[in-house]
């Protein structure tokens, strides 16, 4: 970005995974599609709101699919195009499966932003794609009001590794594989309040990739994934509650934040989206009694690029942890289990 140039921040209304449109709205949008044709090879569509679709090539391969992109979350255009790559990978990941190729979705504002600052986002993506070991083979660019920028990802896995956020039993344990905060962080960084650290804090975290899913979903005592993104623990969890007809019970004491996460949403450094997504799922979330309201809305802090959520096998939780762990993801934790009961997440002090 040259001196000449706006914040990247600055040309967009929202950032990250803080666009996305509010869950409440997303269903009454999908309540008026046509009803999809039966597809015997799509394993997964978008009935139970899973990270991406699968279709079954084979008795051994499945190829999975998805496309994600937002607005800008920082202003180092190299920082936003990695940040954005990362996000749209993890769909693959949180399928259980391993990307294999990425096409660029780009939307810029030719006329505030020079080509040499473009050419940072897609070099910042096409560098995260290089980690994940895939290519950049294409994409599509358009000249849009605010800056925009992602990825349609290709991923494959046999189809007895596709996991669902659906398949959670009753009695798992539930992991979380990084920490969360990062709509808390983006919020103070916009409004110039962040420390450095914590920026530094907040990349490291927002480009890490989530490539443990391809290895859990080899485990069979992992019953379900999901990436918590935009719509925060709470609804993230309810969409793995809806889809598995159950109740998710998560323990605020266990649950990992990012280290000043606690202390800038008490400064009130919250998101609109936080606010929306409560509006929007609040009838099916239980509470404890006294919860304050900063507590309640970091729960529902949009997550751009987050961790994984995993349903595994109770006995197996503390071994999963440790490999996460060691894989990279030192935030890793159970959060909560998964009971019978009414679909709901359930939140215990």
């Amino acid at each position: 970005m040259t001196s000449l140039e706006p914040r990247l921040t600055e040309l967009a209304h929202g950032g990250g995974c803080g666009c996305k449109l509010a869950p409440s709205v997303l269903q009454r949008l999908l309540a008026n599609q046509p009803a999809m044709q039966p597809f015997s090879q799509l394993l997964v569509g978008n009935e139970m709101a899973d990270d991406a679709a699968v279709w079954q090539v084979d008795d051994h391969t499945c190829i999975i699919a998805t496309t994600d992109f937002f607005m800008p979350v920082v202003d180092d255009p190299h920082d936003f195009g990695r940040i954005a790559a990362t996000n749209a990978i993890s769909d693959i990941y949180a399928m259980g499966g391993k990307p294999i190729l990425a096409l660029a979705i780009l939307g810029m504002p030719i006329n505030k932003l020079s080509p040499e600052t473009i050419g940072k986002i897609l070099e910042g993506g096409a560098s995260i794609c290089a980690q994940a070991g895939i290519p950049v083979a294409g994409g599509h660019s358009i000249d849009s009001v605010e800056p925009i920028y992602g990825l349609a990802v290709i991923g494959i896995c046999r189809p007895e590794q596709v996991r669902r956020n659906s398949g959670a039993k009753p009695g798992d344990a539930l992991i979380l594989t990084k920490g969360l905060g990062v709509g808390i962080y983006s919020s103070a960084f916009k409004k110039k309040a962040l420390p450095r650290a914590c920026y530094e804090e907040m990349i490291a975290s927002t480009t890490l990739l989530n490539r443990i899913g391809s290895e859990l979903a080899a485990d069979p005592h992992v019953h379900a994934l999901t990436d918590v993104t935009g719509f925060g623990i709470l609804g993230h969890g309810l969409e793995m509650a809806r889809a598995s007809g159950l109740t998710v019970s998560l323990s605020l004491a266990n649950i990992p934040f990012l280290s000043q996460a606690e202390t800038l949403s008490r400064e009130g450094f919250i998101t609109g989206a936080s606010e929306r997504n409560w509006a929007s799922y609040s009838s099916e979330i239980k509470l404890p009694d006294g919860m304050a309201d900063w507590q309640r809305l970091l729960l529902a802090d949009p997550q751009t690029s987050g961790g994984l959520l995993v349903a595994c096998d109770a006995a197996s939780a503390d071994s999963l942890v440790k490999t996460i762990r060691d894989a990279g993801y030192p935030l890793a934790s159970i959060v909560g289990y998964t009971q019978p009961g009414p679909v709901q997440v359930e939140v215990r002090a």
